[in-house]
């Protein structure tokens, strides 16, 4: 993926997650890339020109590892 190709960014299905606050506020967007590689695209929603962030899917596993066991959690 280009990330900087407009092309690139529009064939990827982006997704925001159930829980971001005011269905479309400051969130994070992710989804896989459309060129069968299984790498994990991320973004800003209100910036979705901006640089784009890509995961392999090995990354992006361990990434949702760790915000299934709470290491991330930074807050509470």
């Amino acid at each position: 993926m280009n990330t900087s190709n407009p092309a690139d960014r529009e064939r990827v299905a982006w997704h925001i997650s159930t829980y971001s606050p005011n269905a479309g506020g400051n969130c994070v967007e992710a989804g896989p890339l459309a060129d069968g590689t299984e790498r994990v695209a991320v973004r800003h929603s209100h910036h979705p020109d901006a640089e784009v962030i890509v995961y392999t899917r090995a990354e992006w596993e361990a990434f949702l590892a760790g915000v299934r066991n709470n290491e991330f959690d930074f807050f509470s």
